[in-house]
């Protein structure tokens, strides 16, 4: 008889955030914060980030928001996060990914050209 194993949403956050980071030119989105937000996140270390994992029983959906480098194709780095995402997140956890949004907030400079 198998026991069922439960995966905390925090763990797909950090397999989609490890992915993304792996992705050349890309990088998660700031969220955007509301006001209220704003003292109450002063005491925490992490940014707030526009990445957001729902999971429906063994069905999960990502959405996330990215900064994609100046240069590169906005359409084949989202595709490359979304099937990157989707198989880490399935062959991880073995959970079904029934989705990832990606949506493009921003164009930011490559890294060894930030100011």
């Amino acid at each position: 008889m198998a026991i069922p194993v439960e995966i905390s949403k925090s763990v797909l956050l950090d397999i989609a955030q490890t992915t993304i980071e792996g992705i050349e030119g890309s990088e998660i989105s700031s969220a955007p914060i509301k006001m209220g937000e704003v003292l109450r996140n002063q005491a925490n270390a992490r940014k707030p980030r526009a990445l957001r994992v729902t999971q429906e029983g063994k069905d999960v959906t990502v959405d996330v928001g990215l900064n994609i480098e100046y240069g590169r194709n906005l359409v084949k780095v989202s595709q490359q996060a979304q099937r990157e995402i989707a198989e880490n997140i399935e062959l991880m956890t073995g959970l079904k990914v029934r989705a990832v949004n990606v949506s493009v907030q921003g164009v930011c400079l490559p890294k060894g050209q930030a100011s």
